[in-house]
């Protein structure tokens, strides 16, 4: 299996992982091929290589119906940017030092992994919020 940094650093790919997390709200069913190519404007043929790449990664799922692929992301494998990115935007220190403070009942460990998962995901969007300025 590629390398998930390998799979999302090509532009098509993450301008389709992008188109179908926007469509996701929208479209229970997926996305079929056909919409990508004209939402992107990119030839079926170069769809058709990035979609095969990005499901072996196991980034989308794909359900067939007749002759007609329609394609849902799966956000899981995308885990592993997000625990490689969170150090560069979270001091481990302060977490550890707030967590020794705590006087709260340790978590179910599912709720602990939801909850550690919720807040990188709020320290990355912290801090890209801080970027843009907002």
């Amino acid at each position: 299996m590629a390398d998930i940094f390998d799979v999302i650093a090509d532009g098509t790919r993450r301008e389709i992982l992008q188109l179908l997390l926007r469509r996701a709200p929208q479209s229970d069913g997926g996305t079929s091929v056909s919409q990508i190519v004209a939402d992107l404007s990119v030839s079926q043929p170069t769809v058709s290589k990035h979609l095969k790449v990005l499901r072996e990664a196991g980034l989308v799922t794909v359900r067939e119906e007749g002759q007609h692929r329609y394609y849902r992301i799966e956000p899981g494998p995308l885990e592993e940017v997000d625990d490689w990115l969170v150090p560069f935007f979270v001091d481990e220190s302060e977490l550890a030092a707030e967590a020794a403070q705590s006087v709260y009942a340790p978590l179910p460990e599912p709720a602990t992994k939801f909850a550690e998962s919720l807040g990188r995901t709020a320290a990355v969007v912290q801090t890209a919020l801080k970027r843009l300025g907002a």
